[in-house]
């Protein structure tokens, strides 16, 4: 069956990349790309850049890389600039997230130190452990908004930037729940207008970024595009948005482990889950308030994935616990403990134990420069609103509304491939199996 490819814009010019908080995510995602764009490192962890895709039959042997099938735009390409509450360089920043060696960080330093933070906009109210130095002031939300959009045209003139992308690098914000507020765009403009205690920080950059034409994408789980007042504006504007919280670490292994479970109908009794962590992604949760933000998105994960109403007997009312725990000295090398009590034939009991010693921002680095070139091209290809094939890459990942969100990480993959094929005029693959198609 022939199929007929979407219609994409070219990738060219230069892509801006927008990042709302140079910290540990932001600056070893800038130090990377410097150093694949230098030949320095391979881009590893990335699927735009080191992934495959299979098209047609197994024998057809058609398996280009990724970034060879779809039009998709270059490191080369990219020019990044960005936002934060404290005015140090790229340079000086990623020296105190303490992410990247002292070897890494002196080779990579005359590129990190031409990145300079434009004043964030920032309200300690949502973010109670952090107290900015370098933010923004205005009588209201609406005219912090309009410094922002004035901050993408300004972006994108003085870099010969054809256009720009935003990923959301900044910390957790307090939790939030939809409010009538965030229900229809006049009244959110009219939340703006009036400093609505609603309207976050992070939500002030998404109705930025989408008046701007912007694609948008939230790696933290804080309530910010996933209101419906920015996806009436993104399909108003016709710019993809995507989120939420990056998927890595524990999280990660969750939706590896949970799937494999499920498929070979083993049961679970409890999951506990740990964290300790040290960077200021650890800070900000040490509050109680932004904890909540993280937690909600953390849970979620299990009984989306397992099903307990449709396996009862395996997994109804099973137990699970997540703990996040501040711990200065561990910096950003997370360290994620999971004791995991399961059943299996006869219901005799069975355990799995794992300790993830992660870099937290080594794993999000490259899930941000996935979002920069997917959400380009979406936007290129005529996507707006939101844009749930991006799921495997997040923790709480954006729907339709009255959708639940798919978690297994291998259905989610699926879908992800499946969306790039059918947007290049090539069938989707389902796996039958039969002889007559595979």
């Amino acid at each position: 069956m022939s199929l007929k490819p979407l219609k994409i814009e070219e990738p060219k010019g230069k892509l801006g990349v927008l990042i709302p908080g140079l910290g540990a995510i932001g600056t070893t995602f800038i130090a990377g790309i410097e150093s694949i764009v230098s030949g320095l490192h391979a881009p590893v962890g990335s699927l735009s850049q080191t992934g495959t895709i299979r098209l047609g039959k197994r024998t057809d042997n058609r398996v280009p890389k990724i970034k060879d099938f779809v039009p998709l735009a270059t490191p080369e390409d990219l020019v990044i600039g960005g936002w934060d509450l404290f005015e140090d360089n790229g340079y000086e920043a990623a020296k105190k997230a303490g992410v990247l060696n002292h070897q890494d960080l002196e080779t990579l330093k005359p590129r990190l130190e031409k990145i300079k933070p434009m004043k964030a906009v920032f309200d300690q109210h949502y973010v109670k452990k952090l107290n900015g130095t370098w933010v923004k002031e205005g009588k209201t939300k609406m005219d912090l908004a309009q410094q922002l959009m004035d901050d993408i045209q300004n972006f994108k003139d003085e870099n010969g930037v054809d256009r720009c992308v935003m990923i959301w690098c900044a910390s957790t914000e307090i939790f939030i729940t939809p409010q009538p507020v965030h229900q229809t765009l006049e009244a959110f403009e009219n939340g703006l207008r009036n400093n609505d205690i609603n309207i976050a920080s992070s939500m002030i950059y998404v109705y930025a970024a989408l008046k701007m034409g912007v694609p948008f994408a939230n790696g933290a789980p804080n309530l910010s595009a996933d209101i419906p007042a920015m996806e009436d504006l993104a399909k108003q504007n016709g710019v993809p948005i995507v989120g939420k919280d990056f998927k890595t670490g524990q999280t990660l292994m969750k939706t590896i482990l949970a799937p494999g479970l499920k498929a070979r109908l083993l049961g679970l009794r409890g999951w506990f889950s740990t964290n300790i962590l040290g960077n200021r992604d650890g800070e900000v949760l040490d509050d109680p308030e932004s904890f909540k933000t993280k937690e909600e998105s953390k849970l979620s994960v299990l009984e989306y994935i397992l099903q307990p109403d449709v396996y009862p007997e395996l997994y109804k009312d099973f137990y699970h616990k997540v703990r996040i725990n501040y711990y200065p000295p561990h910096g950003d090398n997370k360290e994620g403990w999971d004791n995991i009590d399961i059943f299996g034939w006869m219901n005799y009991p069975m355990q799995i134990k794992i300790n993830f010693l992660c870099r937290d921002s080594i794993l999000a680095a490259p899930i941000v420069l996935d979002l920069v070139m997917f959400l380009d091209l979406a936007k290129r290809a005529g996507m707006s609103g939101t844009q749930e094939w991006f799921s495997l890459l997040f923790k709480s990942p954006m729907t339709a509304p009255d959708l639940y969100p798919e978690h297994d990480l291998f259905i989610q993959l699926m879908k992800f491939k499946n969306t790039l094929r059918y947007m290049m005029g090539e069938e989707c693959i389902t796996h039958l199996g039969l002889e007559y198609y595979d």
